[in-house]
């Protein structure tokens, strides 16, 4: 059981950075947090996975006062998904024509809902930007969609206005990985016995459509 959960946990994580760099490939728009990671690497001569590890770790400084608890999925978050993004990045080429990218663009939307639903479902810690949302959610009493809209807005506010990508993309993965990532926790649940859809971790990363 340990062993299979810890599979799912590092599978997992790998494959969420690999469809980050699929969805940069593609070149149509990034996700809310991506476009903040992306508009800070391109002010810094840093990676674009380093720049996802270090904002992991300072996100889990903001768990101090929350009163999170880290977990070993939680740490493994911060430096797992940078250096699968940065692997992703140094294997994939360029795409240029726009079938591919429209291809990659939704290939890397359901990658990220499978990764997303096997690293949680492992249950072994959230990550620092979901266990952000769910401690926020648990101090202030305000509902998941609220908390995550504001922050995800946030992010996307100021990774615009460095230069982040948004675009058509950014809009297919607001209103389909919640979706997506509902019609696939049944799949690991037949796997990971004791993965529950009401686990509070699992409201916040796939909430109701209009969380997005």
């Amino acid at each position: 059981m340990l062993l299979r959960r810890l599979l799912a946990l590092y599978v997992g994580l790998w494959l969420y950075g690999f469809s980050m760099a699929v969805m940069i490939r593609a070149a149509l728009g990034l996700d809310p947090w991506d476009v903040f990671h992306q508009g800070v690497a391109d002010q810094l001569p840093l990676s674009f996975g380093t720049i996802v590890a270090i904002t992991g770790a300072v996100v889990l400084l903001a768990w101090i006062p929350l009163r999170q608890k880290i977990g070993l999925g939680t740490v493994s978050n911060v430096v797992v998904i940078g250096v699968s993004v940065d692997v992703g990045l140094w294997l994939l080429p360029q795409l240029h024509a726009l079938p591919m990218r429209i291809g990659a663009m939704a290939a890397a939307v359901v990658l990220n809902a499978i990764a997303t639903v096997l690293y949680i479902g492992a249950g072994m810690g959230p990550g620092p930007r979901d266990g952000l949302m769910t401690g926020l959610v648990r101090r202030t009493g305000k509902s998941v969609w609220l908390i995550r809209t504001g922050i995800e807005a946030t992010v996307l506010a100021i990774g615009w206005t460095l230069g982040g990508s948004v675009g058509v993309g950014t809009v297919v993965y607001a209103f389909g990985i919640g979706p997506l990532i509902q019609v696939m926790i049944p799949f690991v649940d037949r796997y990971l016995p004791g993965f529950h859809e009401d686990e509070p971790v699992t409201a916040a990363v796939a909430p109701e459509p209009m969380a997005a």
